[in-house]
This record gives structure tokens, C-alpha cells and sequence, in this order.
């Protein structure tokens, strides 16, 4: 364990207004635990920051005293991102507030909020952005790497809605990023993961966006490559406004599940629809049609409330490991190892998700943002999940398994915000493909020493 310098670590506590938690004091514990019990790290210090200037004076302590320095906003990252050994954790989770402006149609929101504080927020003027399928999942993380979610066919990734940033550099500077000031640095926000400073309040552009029509719709497990053939027909026709994501899930032992159905594979589809509510029904239609389904939980509902559909299955201190990748195209050839892998989803919280690519995100180039896999069509990801650690070795031998057979079809690289920590420098430089030179340029400049390393990593070009 790293022992800290006494007098340098009273003089930073003296400045500090937010708590800040040592190994050999109360509440250590469960002050470094993340969403992912999988990851087990102890940092030599944990500073809960109540504000830009706590966040500041972290940042220079860990640059002079030369520490490994991780950023936590919801600590919702599988990977661990937002926790270090022998170094510091910044956690940003006392930095909640979102301020929303209902006539200009923005959010001011801290970086350690969360997608529910922002939906509970902008709901009550019926307002809402791109924030991902969760409402637990910290909104700095999940917007930094691109922000795929259930309003991204229509209004596009969270970082497409991303109107500016107030961001603390390596060196200490507090800057404003957005397309007129720090383009570059605003650029390489959008998708490029925590590699260029602690972002304090992100600034997002708001639509009008209320009840909704969606929920889910359930259907046997034997159907499933019949019904991913129809799914694909249908989301490449679908109206913007409408998105829709395939699964494979165990039923849960909940009261609206036939028992007959729980715990037993089956897939979903889960749907939000917007608009006028007859046209979102109509609109999803098809999807009720494909043959008499096991549950059909489609019906209007408020946008907060399908937000926060999965957080009772994956909530914090799951042993938790997933792989993904981006999909030029659902093959027949990839449909048929998703009906031979999907059925054997380990557990109730373990997931296969297909998410399109689509609509508006389409409509951006590449090298418009740091996030470049905009030409993909869907994106998969394989999660296993389980309360015992005993269970985990083999489900993690379930998500390799499936992911190394759908890599032919598949395109070499996936979504940062689903990369583990074992991936290696070669499947983070995919992921980025033709900007990640530009991305190495942009990290030389605001963080030349690489102090923000602690995640899935750029390093700084060589001068």
C-alpha cells in the first residue's frame, strides 16, 4: 500500500471540502467498492470531491506527488475504471446537481450524476436526452465514450447532444470546451473516454420527450433466429422514432412472469417509441406480430420509468464480465451462433443485447467526433452476471466462447464504454481506428505526462 507524505496529505485534507477517506479509516470499504464486485482495488486515498475546486486541488496533488489517479462518476464501468491500487480515486459522486433551462431546452449536469438524477430532472418540464438503458449508470462515463441509449436512433449518441463541458486539465486549469472554445479538446470528449481531464458539468442539448410508448415484449427461446431475421428487417425500416434492442435473458421470478416461463431463456425485444402515442403504437406494430408472444409489457409509459426498466437486474456488487463489438451487419452467419449461444445465458442478470446504429447517429461522419463506428449497424454485447463468484469462471468462459465465435462477423473493434481491462493497447487503437492519431495529438497537449491513465488508454503523441 502507498504511504502518503503526512504533511502534504494534512495540507491538501485542510483544503478540501468534501470527505476524503484513508485505508485505516471508517467507511474505507465501502468507499472504494464499485458497481462491478469483480473488482476488488484498494487506493492509498479516496477523496469524495464536493466541488470544482476539491476537484482541482486532487488533480494537482496526485500530479506532484506522482500518484495513479482514477476518476469515478457512477462507478457503473465493468471494467473498474473508476478505481486504482496504491493511487487516488477522485469520486465525483456528491457532484449531483442538474440545472435545466426549459425554454433554451438544456441541462447543466455534474459529473457525478447519474442518468436517473438527469431523467427526474428534465422529466418534469418533458424533456429528456440520450442516457443509456440504466438510470444508475453514471452520465461522465457513458457520455465520454459515446452514449448509446434508448433515444439514440432519433436524437443520436449522448455526445451528439453534448453541448459544451467544464473540464479540470492535468495541469489544473479549469477550461470551457465546446465547438468555438478548446474545439479540439471538445472534439476528443466526444467518444474519448476520461484520457483528457475531469469534466465537472457536461451541458446537453434537451428534446421533447414525455410518456413514450415501450416496455418490452417477450417471446419463446426457440423462435430466436426466426425472430432476429424479422427483427433486422424491422429496425432497418423502422421510423427514427422509433428504437428497438434485441435480447436473450432468463425470465425473472417476478409475479407478471407465467411460472411456467421463470427462469427459462427467452428473448426480448425492448422497444421505446416517441411521438403521438397512437402513431408510436402503430409504428411498433410489427413487432407484436411476429406470433403469440409469452409476455407483451408494451404500453404507454413515462421516459424516467423505461430508463430505469434494467436497474433492479443489475444492480451494484454483481460479479460482472462482458465482451462486445460493433456489426457492420446482422448475418445469417452471426443469427445462427446467437441461436446457438444465446439460450445458454447463465443467469437472471447476465444479458445478450443487440443495440442498432443507427438513424441519427448514422448521420455524423467518423472523424466527426472521437467515436467512430458510426458506419456500424449494431452493436452486441455479452454480460454475465452473478451474485456467486463461484459461478463466474464458467460464464465468463460463456461470454468468450460467444464473442470468439461471432468475431468473423463481426468488425474487429468495440464500444469503449464496454471494453474490460484485458482487451490490450491493440483493441483500444481499433476502437478508435483513423482517430486515434488526432487523439494522441489532442492528449500530448492537455495531458502531455499522461497523469489521466487510469481507464482504457491514449497515450500522448511524442513530441
Amino acid at each position: 500500500m502507498q504511504t502518503l507524505d503526512k504533511t502534504q496529505l494534512a495540507a491538501l485534507r485542510e483544503q478540501l471540502r468534501g470527505p476524503s477517506v484513508l485505508p485505516n479509516e471508517s467507511g474505507y470499504d465501502l468507499a472504494r467498492s464499485v458497481h462491478n464486485a469483480m473488482i476488488d482495488k484498494r487506493p492509498a486515498l479516496i477523496i469524495q470531491a464536493a466541488d470544482v475546486a476539491d476537484v482541482r486541488a486532487t488533480v494537482q496533488f496526485a500530479r506532484e506527488q506522482q500518484l495513479p489517479l482514477a476518476i469515478r462518476g457512477g462507478g457503473h464501468n465493468v471494467a473498474g475504471l473508476g478505481t486504482c491500487d496504491d493511487g487516488i480515486v477522485l469520486d465525483l459522486g456528491h457532484m449531483r446537481g442538474v440545472r435545466v433551462d426549459p425554454q433554451a431546452r438544456r441541462a447543466w449536469v455534474e459529473g457525478g450524476a447519474t442518468w436517473g438524477n438527469v431523467d427526474h430532472a428534465t422529466h418534469a418540464f418533458g424533456l429528456a436526452t440520450t442516457g443509456g438503458i440504466i438510470s444508475t449508470t453514471g452520465v461522465g462515463g457513458l457520455t465520454l465514450g459515446g452514449g448509446i441509449g434508448h433515444l439514440s436512433r432519433r436524437f443520436g449518441l449522448s455526445i451528439d447532444n453534448l453541448v459544451a463541458a467544464d473540464v479540470v486539465t492535468a495541469d489544473g486549469q479549469f477550461i470551457h470546451a465546446s465547438e468555438h472554445e478548446h474545439p479540439e479538446l471538445f472534439w476528443a470528449l466526444r467518444g474519448g473516454g476520461g484520457n483528457f481531464g475531469v469534466v465537472t458539468t457536461f451541458t446537453f442539448q434537451l428534446h421533447p420527450v414525455d410518456t413514450v410508448f415501450g416496455g418490452f415484449i417477450a417471446y419463446p427461446i426457440e423462435r430466436a433466429a426466426e425472430l432476429l431475421a424479422s427483427y433486422r428487417a424491422f429496425i432497418a425500416d423502422a421510423p427514427r422514432e422509433v428504437n428497438a434492442f434485441f435480447g436473450f435473458h432468463l425470465a425473472p421470478p417476478a409475479d407478471f412472469v407465467p411460472e411456467s416461463v421463470q427462469l427459462k431463456p427467452v428473448v426480448l425485444i425492448v422497444v421505446c417509441a416517441i411521438g403521438p402515442l397512437d402513431a408510436a403504437e402503430k409504428a411498433v406494430r410489427p413487432l407484436r406480430e411476429f406470433g403469440p408472444p409469452l409476455l407483451d409489457m408494451l404500453h404507454p409509459l413515462p421516459y424516467p420509468v423505461l430508463n430505469s426498466l434494467f436497474d433492479a437486474f443489475l444492480p451494484h456488487g454483481l460479479f460482472q464480465y462482458m465482451k462486445a463489438g460493433f456489426d457492420a451487419a446482422l448475418t445469417d452467419a452471426a443469427i445462427a451462433v446467437h441461436e446457438t449461444y444465446g439460450p445458454e445465458v447463465p443467469s437472471v442478470p447476465s444479458i445478450v443485447h443487440l443495440y442498432p446504429i443507427g438513424g441519427a447517429v448514422a448521420e455524423k461522419q467518423p472523424a466527426d467526433t472521437a467515436f467512430s463506428y458510426r458506419d456500424a449497424a449494431f452493436i452486441h454485447t455479452i454480460l454475465a452476471a452473478e451474485t456467486d463468484p463461484v459461478a463466474l469462471p464458467a460464464a465468463m468462459q460463456w461470454v468468450r466462447d460467444y464473442w470468439s465465435a461471432l468475431q468473423p462477423h463481426a468488425m474487429k473493434a468495440t464500444y469503449v464504454n464496454f471494453l474490460m481491462q484485458d482487451e490490450g493497447d491493440d483493441q483500444v487503437r481499433q476502437t478508435y481506428r483513423d482517430n486515434f492519431t488526432r487523439l494522441r495529438q489532442i492528449k500530448a497537449q492537455y495531458d502531455p505526462t499522461n497523469l489521466f491513465h487510469v481507464n482504457h488508454n491514449i497515450p500522448p503523441a511524442a513530441s
